[in-house]
């Protein structure tokens, strides 16, 4: 930390904003040694999708199949020497030899329902599928190459992508829940601004940090932001002015373990929890007059046995924390574990009170879903699944419905504290609005598995195809947006504020640099290019070549990239502040913490 964002008793001291001519605020000073690393739209309830399959066994009744692995040329070949003479529910058959009826490799794929069989063949599959008499691939004789698996298709159905602007998402529009006054009242300039300003690309401040920026937000009352970084350190702002920033605070977590994982502000903005992947969460005061900056630790992993241990040895402590938040009254926090649990500690008991174990995979994000009742949860995971919970009823220690509609892991889960609305963000690279009173009851989504409609996709390493998207054939989402890229790290979403967009937008971080802003019928509304914002914004280290500052291209592929992994939108004015951290190994020291603020402009939507 540079000697500007040193505490020492107020909010007074600030680095100079004049120090640069961007506002570049430079924190580089190390303090303690930390660990090294260890580590289509809407769901009809009555409506019986089974039936919408082709069942494996129709038609095979006392039917010998013969058949054997060959590649696709030998199968078309095959295919066009025979003579077609029968007919069965549509689908034609070659003539039988011998008793037996010969069917190519593809047709017995589709004939397969079931996964696991499915992958028996996966090994054999050809990466390109025969071409038809257009030069094109045949959509019915395709089989994926190994990285895929080719999803069920209900009956007539179209694998087409969710239409564009969306007809669920225009009837919310007109219905003023998400936007509805055209002006909001900015105090500070004591002025009616037009509501849906979008920042421009020009970024008024940067603040570098020497370690990856992972997130950060405003309060609900916008006049704090905290922001987290991979050195264990929380940095806090007063933004009490939204256009002249003051850091007054930094605090850390001790003996974490990669990352701070995550961070939440107590509703009175008194407290700031902060989470690393460990069971520990640690409570720290934002008061920037009180000299004990030393955290409380909230061990996640004791329940009140006697036979547990304390802080970072608690006897069932071997799980990290991926996501955590504050209830409306301040008393519990929620997580999200990699044990494919949800976790709620009581503060004030000093321990948890209530653990689910309702995932089958890492939960990668919790929120609670009324800003006024801490008895609904919801939980994404990376088992595909946004699960709700109602604390009140469970008995069974089920959760009262299921959200189902991404096809790959869920990285954020954000609420709009209303109690119904929730937005969610997916490594299909979807981004989904869902409505609780369209959830998928607990019985009926238990008769689906949902690996079966994932491809393993590794969102870390992998390029996602936009050839192999398909649309989840139960998905029972409000809105599906698409654009922007959910790769490399666990981007987050939310929706836009009251206050200054009234709640008009919905927006995300995106692995390409940018943030990208959508309309609620999932146009694209806007976008903030934070790739090139930052480019040139860092003195260039003379220990790198003068190349790797450049912008990323073709021909040159080692330069400059950054990813954008969180945004927050100012609740009161045109103000979106965003964290990035580059995804090129050789700048991995090279992180950003961005405030896009004036050179707004007015998007204007045109249908």
């Amino acid at each position: 930390m540079s000697s500007g964002e040193r505490a020492s008793g107020g909010r007074s001291e600030s680095p100079d904003p004049s120090s640069h001519a961007t506002n570049l605020y430079d924190t580089t000073e190390a303090e303690g040694e930390w660990l090294d690393e260890d580590g289509s739209e809407y769901f009809d309830p009555t409506e019986d999708f089974e039936d919408a399959f082709e069942d494996a066994d129709d038609g095979l009744s006392g039917v010998e199949i013969d058949f054997s692995l060959s590649s696709s040329d030998d199968i078309a070949e095959q295919e066009g020497s025979e003579t077609e003479t029968e007919t069965t529910q549509g689908r034609t058959q070659p003539a039988s030899r011998g008793g037996a009826i010969q069917v190519s490799h593809a047709q017995i794929m589709r004939l397969f329902g079931h996964a696991g069989l499915r992958n028996l063949f996966a090994p054999h599959t050809s990466a390109n599928p025969p071409l038809d008499e257009d030069g094109e691939g045949n959509e019915d004789e395709e089989v994926e190459n190994t990285h895929s698996r080719r999803r069920r298709r209900t009956k007539g159905s179209s694998t087409s992508v969710p239409t564009v602007p969306s007809e669920s998402g225009q009837r919310l529009m007109a219905s003023g829940t998400f936007g509805e006054n055209q002006y909001y009242e900015d105090k500070l300039r004591k002025r009616k601004e037009l509501l849906g300003l979008i920042p421009s690309s020009n970024a008024d401040t940067i603040i570098h940090y020497d370690a990856r920026c992972y997130s950060g937000q405003f309060s609900d009352d916008g006049n704090f932001f905290f922001s987290c970084a991979q050195d264990f350190k929380v940095r806090m702002y007063d933004t009490s002015n939204p256009y002249k920033w003051k850091y007054y605070k930094t605090v850390v977590y001790p003996y974490g373990q990669w990352t701070i994982t995550d961070a939440s502000l107590s509703p009175d903005n008194k407290f700031l929890a902060y989470s690393s992947i460990r069971s520990i969460v640690c409570l720290a005061s934002t008061d920037p007059n009180l000299s004990d900056d030393s955290p409380l630790f909230l061990d996640f992993s004791y329940m009140g046995q006697r036979n547990q241990r304390g802080p970072f040895g608690g006897a069932s402590s071997h799980f990290g924390i991926w996501s955590i938040r504050f209830s409306g009254d301040g008393r519990e926090v929620v997580a999200g574990t990699s044990d494919n649990s949800v976790y709620v500690y009581d503060i004030e008991a000093k321990k948890s009170i209530l653990k689910i174990a309702g995932h089958s995979d890492d939960v990668n994000a919790v929120c609670f879903g009324d800003n006024t009742s801490p008895h609904i949860l919801y939980s994404g995971s990376d088992d595909t699944l946004i699960k709700v919970w109602d604390r009140r009823s469970m008995g069974d220690s089920r959760e009262a419905g299921v959200f189902m509609g991404h096809t790959e892991g869920l990285t954020y889960v954000d609420s709009k504290g209303d109690g119904r609305y929730v937005l969610s963000n997916g490594k299909d690279q979807t981004m989904k609005l869902w409505d609780l009173r369209k959830m998928m009851p607990t019985e009926k989504a238990s008769q689906h598995d949902p690996a079966s409609y994932s491809s393993g996709f590794d969102y870390r390493f992998m390029e996602f195809s936009e050839a192999e998207y398909r649309p989840h054939p139960h998905d029972c989402s409000l809105v599906t947006f698409r654009g922007h890229r959910v790769l490399k790290t666990l981007i987050r979403c939310h929706f836009s504020p009251p206050g200054s967009t009234d709640s008009r937008y919905v927006y995300s971080g995106s692995e390409d640099g940018s943030v990208y802003i959508y309309n609620m019928d999932a146009t694209l509304a806007g976008s903030i290019n934070v790739n090139k914002a930052t480019h040139h914004s860092r003195p260039k280290d003379p220990n790198f070549y003068s190349h790797q500052y450049e912008m990323r291209s073709n021909r040159n592929p080692d330069a400059w990239k950054t990813c954008v992994r969180d945004a927050s939108w100012h609740p009161n004015a045109p103000v979106v502040a965003g964290c990035q951290m580059p995804t090129h190994a050789k700048l991995t020291l090279y992180s950003n913490f961005m405030e896009w603020m004036g050179n707004v402009y007015r998007y204007v939507h045109n249908t």
